[in-house]
């Protein structure tokens, strides 16, 4: 019987011990995350809260876009042709857009790339949303500080009259909630 109860208070000992090291060894995962994105120049765009950078940009069909112009809640995507979550993706944007109140005027669409890609993005996009060809270091790109792809955000102005991102973390799959 003392066998079992020495083998039964090592075994919980062990089981301790593991957890404190598992709980260390998710602290400093956390750590070196926090770390990584910094190496990579923080985060992959601007998040909830944060004002957008001014810009101006043209639309495929020739509107001029800025920041003023988002006045009212939009949604705004980034998406590159190269991105293969960009094209999962994509699909699901196009059928929340056509949901939303207010039609193409809430929605912008940001395609980046070079000149000669992802005309099919544009014609799936064109319906639903205003559509914006620019390359990685173009206007919109800037302003919301797009490092990665796809990005999907809605932005607002703020009561201080400020654009700000009002949501950075858009569920496509979930029904339009108006405001």
């Amino acid at each position: 019987m003392p066998f079992l109860i020495a083998a039964l208070v090592l075994v919980g000992l062990l089981c301790a011990l593991d957890l404190v090291l598992t709980l260390g060894v998710v602290k400093r995962m956390r750590e070196h995350t926090a770390l990584l994105t910094d190496l990579n120049g923080g985060p992959a765009s601007v998040k909830a809260g944060e004002e957008v950078g001014e810009f101006t940009a043209s639309t495929v069909h020739g509107e001029v876009m800025s920041r003023e112009m988002m006045a009212e809640e939009t949604l705004v995507a980034f998406f590159s042709p190269n991105c293969g979550p960009c094209r999962e993706k994509m699909p699901k944007f196009v059928a929340y857009a056509s949901k939303l109140p207010g039609g193409r005027a809430r929605a912008l669409a940001v395609i980046v790339s070079g000149p000669e890609e992802g005309a099919e993005f544009v014609d799936a996009l064109a319906p639903v949303a205003r559509v914006v060809r620019e390359t990685p270091d173009g206007a919109l790109g800037a302003a919301f500080r797009a490092r990665a792809y796809p990005i999907v955000l809605t932005v607002a102005q703020g009561r201080d009259g400020r654009v700000v991102v009002t949501d950075d973390q858009v569920a496509l799959d979930r029904p339009v909630v108006t405001a």
